[in-house]
């Protein structure tokens, strides 16, 4: 399998975290809720490049200001889901089958 080429900061983890991968959307406000030991502009600026990076969809263009911010809905690009579960976990390597064939 190949190795995923996606690396994610601190930030970005949290707030893909926070939208989950179940498909279904969250706004703005709920995930400023979900991830409130982060910055606003923080919040923006991971958002910003996830989206830029085709990761996260919004259903806007532009979100810079909190009220368009609170009534943007975001959530994960199911197409990226199983690379970004991976970087997010680089470390979680499936074990190898310990079963041997016998002759």
């Amino acid at each position: 399998m190949a190795q995923s080429n996606i690396t994610l900061d601190g930030g970005e983890i949290s707030i893909i975290k926070a939208l989950g991968f179940g498909g279904g959307d969250t706004g703005g406000d709920v995930l400023l809720e979900r991830v409130s030991d982060l910055a606003f502009a923080e919040v923006v600026d991971s958002l910003q490049s996830l989206v830029q990076m085709g990761y996260v969809i919004a259903d806007k263009g532009s979100f810079n200001n909190s009220e368009e911010f609170k009534k943007t809905n975001f959530h994960v690009n199911s197409g990226y889901a199983r690379e970004l579960k991976d970087a997010m976990d680089p470390n979680s390597d499936k074990p190898k089958s310990r079963r041997v064939r016998r002759e």
